[in-house]
């Protein structure tokens, strides 16, 4: 049963995500692509996020910052390993050469959902709105996978342009 709503689930986001894609008229500056988090134990104070951004401007952009009401802040971070130690950075602000993609993957560059208010739980999603310098303020809905994930696995996937919401 589980399993059939999960589905049934996938394909309404699946579905919201085409109708919000096709409401928007021609390209979009930046096209978002796959997001998804991990899901949390409870108690967890911090999360990740995922996604794939796309430039398809012929000028460089920045994502600046994002923000959601089920963290308290979003940050970004690099993660690089040397020595085999891996070391985890904050990053101010990410740049989007023009006509480039830049991907956010587990154990690179990723999302960090700082202080949430509740845990992230598998099925559902959650609400995430981008900040670029020059594409403005874009909003996506981010589907939860499972704990320790380390790809969206089974979800549909999705895109999101400039100013277009997906509903749950």
């Amino acid at each position: 049963m589980k399993r059939a709503i999960k589905l049934i689930l996938c394909i309404v986001a699946f579905g919201a995500a085409i109708q919000a894609h096709a409401q928007t008229p021609g390209s979009s500056a930046i096209v978002v692509e796959h997001p998804w988090a991990r899901a949390t134990p409870g108690g967890a104070k911090t999360g990740a996020a995922y996604l794939t951004l796309i430039n398809n401007e012929d000028s460089a952009d920045q994502l600046l910052g994002a923000s959601t009401p089920v963290a308290d802040k979003v940050q970004f971070h690099s993660t690089t390993e040397e020595n085999g130690v891996s070391h985890m950075r904050e990053m101010p602000a990410v740049d989007l050469s023009p006509r480039a993609k830049v991907t956010f993957d587990p154990g690179s560059l990723h999302i960090m959902l700082v202080g949430l208010k509740q845990p992230l739980k598998e099925g559902q999603s959650f609400p995430l709105t981008l900040s670029f310098a020059k594409a403005g303020k874009v909003d996506i809905a981010v589907p939860v996978a499972k704990v320790g994930a380390m790809q969206p696995g089974g979800m549909a996937p999705m895109m999101h342009g400039h100013d277009e919401m997906m509903k749950k």
